[in-house]
């Protein structure tokens, strides 16, 4: 049987059938260890470099385990590239039959029940919107697979999708008049029957917490979990191992009980004023909870009289509805799916009137015109574990971030990975030709009142050498703001700001520009592939340490105090590295490319935690003279730390 290296080597199919192909040595070494792994049902934690090819490396291996694989990544756009360019890629050059399903959460697929409610109601906010539906409704009658993904013409954050969507809260299941047509259904059944399916974190976990998006039935069948972008699982476990109830979830749920009252219940008018109390009260907690967005312990916010006289009124309103909906539930399946959703989120209400947690921590966050409120657990590693037990497979964890150095054991701290086998390969793309990192002198500390207009000025000249052609990454919103201002007047070069434009928007116009500047913060971290010329220079402000403020942080740090752990050392500072090399990431993408990687704060030379950050980067020329930097670009030489002292590798 053909191995991985081979197939994967100057002389295998994808050489022969894939254009622009080249073998490395880090990515059949990669495949070697995945099919190692699958084979043994072994653990197996890997960081791989920019560059190694690391989506071939494990899929390779996956498409010739002779087993069912999920492969889970981290959005449902890398889900998309994976199931529709790189397996066709790879089942095509290796001529494997192999049937792969892609599967997301039940909010990406048409409803055609809420789909006929919508178009007869005719209730929707704005004729914008009434468009939008008329696109969906011709859409509707010409997809298979009811995924909005293929709407190409529709924002995905627009008003229209969460009408003709349903949640596992609105499903009303085998109740539903169009269950036999139901493309949730179509790609559970889909997934259940192939040989490799395609998830993402989000379906995965809430599947595992038992949270209905519900392929149960496909887990226990899979002999591989292959978690590509692992390094986004620790989070977004958080989310899902814990409780969360929106002023949105109550909103729809007002909402859906107005659409079923008009259907089946138009003699109990008291269902309907109950229905709109509950929507005033909940747009009075957001203004109790004041007028900026935010994010904070909920204890700030619980000893506010405001807050809590208005939280008690909606769950005053919610009780009155429930009471109301226990009555109306047998006049259908609409109304009795309703009075469901009533009871579970009052439960999840009471939760934030009741004693404070010991293992969890309360928070709230409120947005321009909605809030949630989160019961998060500290730690979910032991939870975690316990979820993979149930599932005798092969684990395979993969990322080009997940170490500090060659140290693994903050990520595996995290998802409860005490016995993992761990490796890591180096990108292949030669960092010390093609890349610079800068680290200007005379900068301010970061707390500095100046210190954003310190980076400004210390950046221009860097992007006049540049002629534009640069990221400018930054840690907070307000120093993106601040910067925006600055450059607005002064760059001869188009300025793109995150916020103004869809992140897709200003990815497009940045590569079709060729000279423009884009400012973004923690979106544009990672996840961005932009190759060639039109990425030259990467600028981040500050070492990414996590806000200080955030209540989920402030509480596990306080956890990990208690068990005698040293928070700056074992959490904040590995996670801050690990988040830096993302945003470094950006930088070379392609074996051609070349650019400056600019790191602006001094704390990286000046404390002595600044070593751990530099060490973790690829290896590259560092400078502090802006003099190397304008003969970067200018193509002078080949810079080394033989010849003049004050070059390249000088950075005292």
């Amino acid at each position: 049987m053909i191995s991985c290296v081979d197939i994967l080597g100057a002389d295998g199919p994808l050489a022969r059938h894939l254009p622009g192909f080249a073998p490395r040595a880090q990515q059949q070494a990669m495949a070697e260890a995945v099919a190692a792994a699958l084979a043994r049902a072994e653990v197996l934690v890997t960081e791989a470099g920019t560059g190694t090819g690391k989506t071939f490396a494990y899929l390779v291996p996956a498409l010739l385990f002779n087993n069912k694989v999920i492969v889970s990544t981290g959005t449902k756009h890398l889900q998309d590239q994976l199931f529709h360019r790189d397996l066709p890629v790879l089942r095509d050059a290796l001529k494997l039959p192999v049937n792969a399903a892609l599967l997301k959460g039940r909010a990406n697929y048409l409803c055609l029940h809420r789909l006929d409610i919508a178009v007869s109601d005719g209730r929707l906010p704005t004729r914008a919107d009434v468009a939008d539906l008329t696109k969906v409704n011709r859409w509707a009658g010409r997809t298979r697979r009811g995924d909005i993904a293929e709407v190409d013409d529709i924002a995905e954050d627009a008003v229209i999708w969460p009408w003709v969507t349903s949640t596992a809260d609105n499903c009303l299941g085998q109740e539903c008049r169009r269950f036999s047509e139901c493309f949730v259904l179509k790609a559970r059944r889909a997934a259940q029957e192939a040989d490799l399916v395609v998830v993402n974190h989000h379906l995965l976990l809430a599947d595992m917490a038992l949270k209905e998006e519900g392929f149960g039935e496909l887990l226990p069948g899979a002999a591989a979990f292959i978690i590509d972008e692992a390094h986004q699982l620790p989070e977004v476990a958080l989310q899902f191992f814990g409780t969360t109830v929106s002023s949105r979830q109550l909103s729809e749920l007002s909402r859906d009980v107005v659409t079923e009252h008009a259907r089946e219940a138009g003699d109990m008018p008291n269902l309907l004023r109950a229905a709109d109390v509950l929507d005033h009260a909940v747009a009075d907690t957001r203004i109790a909870l004041g007028p900026t967005s935010r994010r904070a312990a909920w204890q700030e916010a619980a000893a506010q009289a405001a807050v809590t006289k208005a939280l008690a009124a909606v769950e005053t309103a919610l009780a009155r509805l429930q009471d109301l909906l226990r009555e109306a539930a047998v006049r259908g399946a609409g109304l009795n799916q309703c009075w469901q959703r009533s009871v579970a989120m009052a439960e999840r209400l009471a939760v934030f009137n009741g004693a404070e947690q010991t293992d969890h921590v309360q928070w709230f966050e409120t947005y321009t015109r909605s809030f949630s409120l989160h019961l998060t657990p500290f730690e979910v590693g032991g939870t975690f574990q316990n979820q993979m037990s149930r599932f005798k497979a092969a684990w395979i964890f993969t990322s080009a971030t997940l170490a500090v150095g060659d140290d693994f054991s903050h990520f595996c701290a995290h998802l409860g990975l005490n016995e993992a086998l761990t490796a890591r390969w180096d990108s292949p793309f030669d960092y010390q030709r093609n890349a610079l990192l800068y680290l200007p002198p005379r900068m301010p500390l970061p707390a500095a009142p100046e210190y954003t207009a310190a980076v400004i000025e210390a950046a221009l000249p860097i992007l006049r050498a540049s002629g534009g052609r640069a990221f400018l990454l930054f840690t907070s919103h307000r120093a993106l703001q601040e910067a925006a201002q600055r450059l607005r007047d002064v760059l001869p070069y188009p300025l793109l700001v995150q916020g103004t434009a869809p992140r897709r928007d200003l990815l497009h116009r940045f590569r079709e520009l060729g000279n423009a500047v884009l400012l973004g913060t923690s979106s544009f971290w990672e996840g961005v592939d932009v190759r060639g010329e039109a990425l030259s220079v990467v600028i981040i402000d500050k070492l990414p340490f996590a806000s200080p403020g955030d209540p989920v942080l402030q509480a596990r740090l306080d956890a990990l105090r208690r068990r005698g752990g040293e928070p700056f050392r074992d959490a904040q500072l590995p996670q801050a590295v690990i988040t830096l090399k993302q945003g470094v990431g950006r930088l070379i993408r392609d074996v051609d490319d070349r650019g400056v990687l600019m790191l602006c704060d001094p704390r990286l030379l000046s404390k002595s935690y600044g070593k751990v950050f530099l060490d973790s980067l690829p290896a590259m020329r560092r400078t502090r003279l802006l003099a190397d930097v304008q003969d970067f670009f200018a193509g002078v030489g080949v810079m080394s730390s033989a010849g003049d002292p004050r070059r390249a590798e000088n950075i005292e």
